[in-house]
């Protein structure tokens, strides 16, 4: 077997605060809430200019321990570029944290990224030449980094070989065709819902060990899709995750207001020896007794 690469760390940082992401960094956790899908008043909320729903849910991810937070403006019938800018906006007068900008919309991005005070995380971009051609100019304009998912317009592929094959491209055009640092690419390496196949994490997991190990750069992942269908989907996040931690996993989009899989990943922290000394954990602890004083 070939030498592991080097670990590579991706920096984002807001105005006036720097996150990085790294393999032997805390786990970074991305909070996911600021997002209408599945939020039929919410969605009514935005179509109406009314964005007041997304200081609740800063304050929220805020407390339940988010890294960087994660905004979509994805709503139907709505100027998507006007709204992500004014989501940016607000965000950064609530919160030091830094962003990841969230959108499919090539135009949405560009006015997010225009906007956004920082270096911010982009969301994302596939292994499709076109979507390659116009989402990575973009990252380079504007000192982002990008989150990219090996698929292409054939297929999500199932096989880890196969997705690996696409990392490789992603990460060789993005280096090679834009001048984008490997550190930068932070990549998804496809955690799909155990309801439909339950033999599919086994694929997520060995692709993670292989992206480590190969390429060294940090990886991602909607971490609530695996629970996807399935009940009790705390229990099972909670799980997942330490396990994506020790499989090469450095950061994930999810529900930073759960604490029962928040408290899994910082557990998971001191046991991989990402909290040196226990200090993020003790302090905690800490925090946790003082409130219920």
């Amino acid at each position: 077997m070939s030498s592991p690469a080097a670990p590579l760390e991706t920096v984002l940082r807001s105005a006036s605060r720097e996150v990085v992401i790294g393999h032997g960094r805390r786990f970074c956790l991305i909070g996911e809430r600021i997002n209408p899908t599945g939020r039929r008043i919410f969605q009514e909320q935005l179509r109406a200019g009314d964005l007041s729903a997304i200081e609740r849910d800063v304050q929220a991810q805020v407390a339940g321990g988010a890294d960087v937070l994660d905004i979509n403006m994805g709503v139907p019938l709505t100027d998507e570029a006007d709204l992500l800018v004014r989501a940016i906006r607000m965000v950064q007068g609530l919160t030091d944290l830094p962003v990841c900008i969230d959108s499919s919309v090539v135009e949405a991005l560009e006015a997010g990224l225009a906007a956004y005070e920082g270096r911010a995380l982009v969301n994302s971009v596939t292994a499709e030449d076109e979507r390659l051609e116009q989402i990575l100019p973009l990252v380079k304009k504007h000192d982002a980094a990008v989150i990219a998912l090996p698929n292409d317009e054939h297929e999500i592929p199932m096989e880890v070989e196969k997705r690996l094959e696409l990392t490789e491209k992603i990460i060789r055009v993005a280096t090679t065709e834009y001048g984008i640092a490997a550190a930068d690419i932070v990549i998804d390496p496809l955690a799909m819902p155990i309801g439909a196949d339950t033999s599919t994490l086994m694929t997520t997991l060995e692709t993670m060990r292989r992206i480590r190990h190969d390429f060294g750069v940090n990886m991602t992942c909607g971490a609530s899709n695996v629970s996807f269908g399935m009940p009790d989907r705390h229990t099972l996040g909670a799980t997942f995750l330490p396990m994506a931690m020790l499989s090469g996993l450095t950061s994930a989009i999810m529900d930073a207001r759960t604490p029962q899989i928040v408290d899994a990943v910082k557990a998971a922290d001191l046991l991989l020896d990402h909290d040196e000394w226990g200090t993020a954990w003790i302090a905690a602890h800490r925090a946790r007794r003082d409130e219920s004083a």
